[in-house]
């Protein structure tokens, strides 16, 4: 199902719902993984919230991956990072990341914006061409 208009888009074997998502990872998170700063690096982390053991919804971010050199929630080096491209937010991404943010307590998403990635300079490799 495509949201906002987005195109899905293929790279390094994996599918992303946006292009802006998909340049998020190629240009920032894989130089970052490959440089050895951030270690287990997830894909559509899903995160289900549930009230007194009855399921209410449950909230799919784009990315988590642990960052060595973070500061966490507690004050610590080290620390989990939940990150969201996006072009628009509604209401009930708005309420989810809330009920995420709550229920598990140290969890932080960071909302990037998807508009950073519109510029010339963020070209994706064609398909095929890819290292």
């Amino acid at each position: 199902m495509r949201k906002f208009n987005n195109k899905k888009v293929v790279l390094d074997d994996r599918r992303f719902d946006s292009q802006a998502e998909a340049k998020h990872y190629w240009f920032v998170l894989k130089p970052r993984l490959d440089a050895g700063e951030i270690q287990n690096l997830e894909f559509q982390p899903i995160f289900r919230i549930t009230i007194k053991g009855k399921p209410i919804c449950k909230y799919l971010a784009d990315f988590q991956y642990f960052d060595k050199t973070a500061t966490g929630p507690e004050g610590q080096i080290g620390a989990l990072i939940v990150e969201d491209v996006k072009g628009y937010s509604t209401d009930v991404y708005r309420l989810k990341k809330k009920m995420v943010e709550a229920a598990f307590p140290g969890t932080k998403i960071s909302e990037i914006p998807a508009a950073k990635y519109q510029s010339k300079k963020y070209t994706l490799p064609l398909p095929g061409t890819q290292t």
